[in-house]
């Protein structure tokens, strides 16, 4: 976990703003996120419309791909490791931590997506050219399967019916300590996914359709998200 929010911090830091070569970069880096987070939840409206999924849906949407600057939670997390390590339980732990490595890979795909973009205006055609430039198709479907981890140790985490009072314990301290973003992220996924009962069909509707899409864009489709109205008819 430390190396992970190490690197958090790396991207996040002075250094995103020199590899991005401009002021601007952060801005940018935004706008990315913003782009595919828009794209997300078109992608997953039918989900987002059964009342089953609502709060899975915002939750993978706002805490997962959300667009919400990191910084201060990566810095408090750095700072806080070993507490984190003994006093929440090893599956809210692992949830975590699986969470930071999809976080690492996704940041580093949105940085490298503005950095190719360079000052073109953020339009689908001009996304998917960049999408292409930056290639790691194994690292992106590796992103899938991170995906897919986080949410079934939320899953297993639902099974475990004393563990929710435990985090709910563990709320006060959480804040005390610095670790609130850390706190919500956890008590937010399990409340999303007690609501949702099971997660199978959630999290495998998500990994496939993100591989099509993948291969979508990587094929040279011409129109990769066109698929989507069907999934969504």
């Amino acid at each position: 976990m430390l190396e992970r929010l190490e690197r958090l911090q790396q991207l996040r830091g002075a250094a995103a703003q020199r590899n991005g070569q401009g002021a601007d970069f952060e801005s940018r880096v935004k706008a990315v996120k913003l782009w595919q987070q828009q794209r997300l939840a078109r992608c997953y409206a039918d989900l987002a419309a059964d009342k089953r999924y609502i709060p899975a849906v915002a939750f993978f949407l706002d805490e997962i791909y959300g667009i919400k600057d990191s910084t201060v939670r990566d810095r408090d997390l750095v700072r806080m490791y070993p507490t984190i390590k003994r006093i929440f339980p090893k599956i809210a732990y692992d949830a975590v931590e699986k969470a930071l490595e999809l976080d690492v890979l996704s940041e580093e795909f949105d940085q490298a997506i503005a950095v190719a973009l360079g000052s073109q205006p953020l339009t689908e055609a001009n996304y998917l050219k960049a999408f292409r430039a930056v290639d790691r198709q194994q690292d992106r479907l590796r992103q899938i399967v991170l995906m897919q981890a986080v949410g079934e140790a939320l899953d297993n985490m639902v099974q475990k019916p004393l563990l929710f009072a435990t985090l709910k314990m563990l709320h006060g301290p959480a804040q005390m300590v610095g670790l609130g973003e850390m706190q919500q992220f956890l008590e937010t996924g399990f409340s999303a996914f007690r609501h949702m009962k099971r997660a199978d069909h959630f999290l495998a509707t998500i990994a496939y359709r993100e591989r099509v899409l993948i291969e979508r864009i990587m094929q040279g489709e011409p129109d990769p998200f066109s698929i989507i109205e069907e999934w969504n008819s």
